[in-house]
């Protein structure tokens, strides 16, 4: 007599694939710099204003220099099983990247593994510092392309300041040596905008002032010059002209010591005033 036998298909026993690590959610490298082959950002974070002090070096020591500008924080960490690279080759490919568009050294650990480096491309600036850790499972990039805080004064506010005082200075951001407002500064021209349709009645006289670089005729133009400037973008928001007049006083009328840059800053400036 014969037996069938029935064959069961067992199946085999497959390993999990390694679970792949990712970068934080929302993270992004910035563009100045390729991250090193088998590291992830495991932290990221970003600000449009904040302030960062970095290494430089002295004439006779090592110094700090504080910049302020929109800052980037990035934390690579080496990814389970990817080859480390030594701290000094994280540090030498970044020197590399940076010099290769034009960028420079600002200041290198004597260890180098740690360095602050600088690009600057016509006005713009961006300040870098690298700093590795543990033989180079991690390295941290801070990052700080400079610029100056959007300043927005709110169509309230600006209210409030003419009705007590009659006038309100706002710093108005132009090009350099130019009467073009930027790009940063048309929120500021939209308040004002919103200011005069929600009061009808008003009427201003803007005002442009320069510290003292350069000739006091040269600063009158150019004053003169960015307070028009101011009224024609009001009346392109749909501001009646005759409710605006516009005048500059070049370095005439300075609010602060013109000694100092902080001083010739808050004499840079264009003021409303309450007609």
């Amino acid at each position: 007599m014969r037996h069938a036998f029935m064959l069961l298909a067992i199946p085999a026993l497959v390993a999990a694939p390694p679970k792949v690590k990712v970068d934080q959610p929302g993270s992004q490298d910035h563009a100045l710099f390729t991250r090193m082959p088998g590291f992830i950002i495991d932290r990221y974070k970003t600000s449009d204003f904040d302030r960062e002090e970095f290494w430089v070096k002295g004439a006779k020591r090592d110094d700090k220099q504080v910049v302020e500008g929109k800052k980037t924080f990035l934390a690579y960490k080496l990814d389970k099983g990817a080859t480390k690279p030594s701290q000094v080759e994280v540090v030498k490919n970044h020197i590399n990247a940076i010099k290769k568009v034009g960028g420079e050294v600002m200041w290198e650990s004597q260890k180098g593994t740690d360095a602050t480096l600088r690009l600057k491309r016509g006005t713009a600036e961006t300040w870098a510092y690298l700093n590795t850790y543990g033989g180079c499972t991690s390295y941290h990039l801070t990052i700080v392309e400079k610029g100056q805080m959007e300043q927005k004064i709110s169509s309230s506010a600006m209210l409030d300041a003419l009705n007590k005082d009659g006038f309100i200075a706002l710093d108005i951001h132009f090009d350099t040596a130019k009467a073009t407002i930027k790009a940063d500064s048309e929120a500021q021209v939209d308040e004002i905008a919103s200011l005069l349709k929600a009061n009808p009645k008003l009427k201003l006289s803007v005002e442009g002032h320069t510290d003292n670089t350069g000739t006091p005729e040269g600063n009158r133009k150019l004053s003169d010059a960015r307070a028009a400037s101011v009224k024609a973008a009001l009346v392109a928001k749909g501001i009646e002209a005759p409710r605006l007049q516009s005048k500059g006083f070049g370095q005439d009328k300075p609010v602060a010591d013109n000694r100092t840059e902080e001083g010739r800053a808050k004499n840079r400036r264009v003021e409303l005033v309450k007609l």
